[in-house]
C-alpha cells in the first residue's frame, strides 16, 4: 500500500481534509481574490505565490519542531501573533481608506470607476507577492495547525518521516493552487463589474477593510494553545 510505504496512514483522510480546510475563508484567500479583482490575473498569481511560499515556509518550520519550540516560549509566540494582527489590521485600515476615498470621489466621471486610490494600491496592487508573504508568514497559528494536522497521518515507526512531511506539503500546495486558480479567475469577474459600479467596487472594498479588521482582532484575542 502506498500509505504505508510513503509513511501516511490515511492519504484520502487527509485529502478531504485539507480541502475542506482551504475552503475555509481566510485572510490569504481573500488577497489573492482582492488582488486579482484589483489588479488582474497576473497580480493575482503574484499573490498566490507568495501564499505558497508563506505556507512551505510554515510547513518546513513544522515540521523542524518550530511549533513545539512556540508552545514552550509563550513570549515568543505572543509577539509574532501581536505582529501579524497589526500587520492584518494595517491592511483593513488602509482598504476601508481607499473605500472611503471611491465614495466622496464617486461623482467624479473623469476618474475610472476601476481606479484604485493611493490607500488601496498600497494595500493590495503594490507588490502583491511580498504582502501575500507577509500575511501567511506572520501567522502562528497556521505553524500549530500545520503541526496538529500533518502529525495525525504521519506513521511514526516510518524511517524518513521528512518524506511524509512533503508529501503531505505538496498535497495541501496542488489543493490551494486549484482553489486560489479559481479565485483569480473570479476576482477578474469582479473586476469587469466594478468597471460598470463605482459604489459596488466601494462597497467591497469596504467589506474586504472589514474581514482584514476582524481577522486581526481574531488573532490578537485568540489564545495561543
Amino acid at each position: 500500500m502506498i500509505d504505508i510505504v510513503l509513511g501516511i496512514t490515511d492519504i484520502w483522510t487527509y485529502l478531504l481534509g485539507t480541502i475542506a480546510i482551504v475552503l475555509l475563508p481566510g485572510p490569504n484567500s481573500l488577497f489573492v481574490l482582492s488582488t486579482a479583482a484589483r489588479a488582474g490575473v497576473r497580480a493575482g498569481y503574484r499573490a498566490a505565490a507568495g501564499v505558497f511560499l508563506g505556507d512551505a515556509v510554515l510547513m518546513v518550520l513544522s515540521a523542524a519542531g518550530v511549533a513545539s519550540l512556540l508552545r514552550a516560549h509563550p513570549p515568543v509566540f505572543m509577539l509574532i501573533k501581536y505582529a501579524g494582527a497589526a500587520y492584518l489590521g494595517y491592511l483593513g485600515v488602509t482598504m476601508l481608506r481607499g473605500a472611503w476615498r471611491r465614495w466622496r470621489t464617486r461623482a467624479d466621471t473623469s476618474r475610472p470607476a476601476d481606479a484604485d486610490t493611493p490607500d488601496e494600491s498600497a494595500a493590495t496592487g503594490s507588490r502583491p507577492f511580498r504582502r501575500a508573504l507577509m500575511i501567511s508568514l506572520l501567522n502562528p497559528k497556521a505553524i500549530l495547525f500545520f503541526i496538529s494536522f500533518f502529525i495525525q497521518f504521519v506513521d511514526p515507526g516510518y524511517r524518513y518521516p521528512a518524506l511524509s512531511f512533503l508529501l503531505l506539503g505538496l498535497t495541501a500546495q496542488v489543493v490551494s493552487a486549484l482553489y486560489l486558480t479559481l479565485l483569480i479567475f473570479g476576482g477578474t469577474f469582479l473586476a469587469a463589474q466594478f468597471r460598470r459600479q463605482r459604489r459596488l467596487a466601494a462597497s467591497a472594498a469596504t467589506g474586504v477593510g472589514m474581514l482584514f479588521l476582524g481577522f486581526g482582532v481574531k488573532l490578537a484575542t485568540a489564545g495561543a494553545g
